[in-house]
């Protein structure tokens, strides 16, 4: 009877680490055999767990229910959902700072003592600074994620920075955090391209779909993609320097939204950066206190020159 019941748990916990289950891959990471698979799902849906039957490929999924599930957690885990609770009350995302306490608390009242005191650790020595970017309603963030989740097109009304709105269709890939703003990495179904959104700027459109079959991104790092198409495709010009100190040093000054670090060896890397303007280019770069070299567009470097000399000659 404790085998079972074990294993019920541990195929409860399968069941929420993602949305479908063939039967087959069930019954190898549990051991057993699918007909032992059958009749644990069947004990399931005995204790009020909406596990159904998925078409095609002979599986499972765990549906919603009227009452939310236990949740089954290990120790690495609870804690990732207990500092990012922490982190949500301190304001990141609109309007979920209350909620977040509240669940919070639920949380840690539930906690194992050696897991509150990593916690309680953490949380004493981390001191967050005030947001000063643009926040997200959680439940924009949500339909995205539910939408990259299920593979179903998105559509929504999107202002640019300039004011201007439009209506756009995506195949959404994936949500990306820069520590400042939430971006959507998705494929436009109308420019037949990779594009990237500020989540800040979006508004979905209900219902959502079709299904469509997920496609290959454009850069297995999905994270390095943002940040280049954010901090240079944008722009007019677009800038490679040699910066002589370490991509690591660099990374220090430089965010990923104003421009993208690739190393060349432990005392140097390149930076791509871009703008409207070769002022702000040529200032941002001689300001941040590193030894350059700039490269290309030709008339950034011609600009530096020009820059330089002037600089000079306000000394003399």
């Amino acid at each position: 009877m404790w085998e079972t019941s074990a294993r019920l748990l541990r195929l409860l916990s399968l069941l929420q680490t993602r949305r479908d289950w063939s039967g087959a891959e069930l019954a190898e990471r549990l051991e057993v055999t699918p007909r032992t698979v059958r009749r644990d799902v069947d004990r399931l849906r005995g204790l009020g767990y909406p596990v159904l039957a998925t078409a095609g490929i002979a599986g499972y999924r765990l549906g919603a229910g009227a009452d939310l599930p236990p949740l089954l957690l290990d120790d690495d885990e609870a804690v990732a959902v207990a500092m990012g609770l922490r982190t949500a009350a301190g304001g990141s995302i609109t309007g979920i700072e209350e909620t977040s306490v509240r669940a919070l608390a639920k949380l840690e009242q539930v906690l194992p003592s050696r897991l509150r005191h990593r916690i309680n650790a953490l949380h004493t020595v981390t001191v967050p600074m005030a947001n000063t970017g643009p926040t997200v309603d959680p439940s924009t963030l949500t339909a995205i994620a539910a939408a990259c989740r299920d593979s179903l097109r998105l559509r929504f009304d999107y202002r640019t920075h300039d004011g201007a709105s439009s209506i756009r269709t995506t195949e959404p890939h994936r949500l990306v955090h820069s520590g400042r703003r939430w971006y959507l990495v998705g494929w436009d179904v109308d420019r037949r391209d990779w594009r990237t959104y500020r989540v800040d700027r979006l508004d979905p459109r209900t219902p959502t779909g079709p299904r469509f079959t997920p496609r290959t991104p454009p850069d297995p790092d999905v994270g390095g993609y943002t940040s280049r198409a954010v901090s240079t495709s944008a722009y007019r010009y677009q800038a490679r320097f040699t910066l002589h100190v370490s991509a690591e040093t660099a990374a220090e000054r430089i965010a990923p939204t104003t421009g993208t670090l690739e190393p060349i060896d432990e005392r140097s890397c390149t930076l791509r950066a871009g703008s409207n303007s070769l002022d702000e280019l040529g200032i941002y770069v001689a300001t941040m206190g590193f030894d350059f070299q700039v490269h290309e567009p030709p008339e950034l470097v011609e600009h530096v020159r020009t820059l330089a000399a002037r600089l000079a000659g306000a000394t003399g």
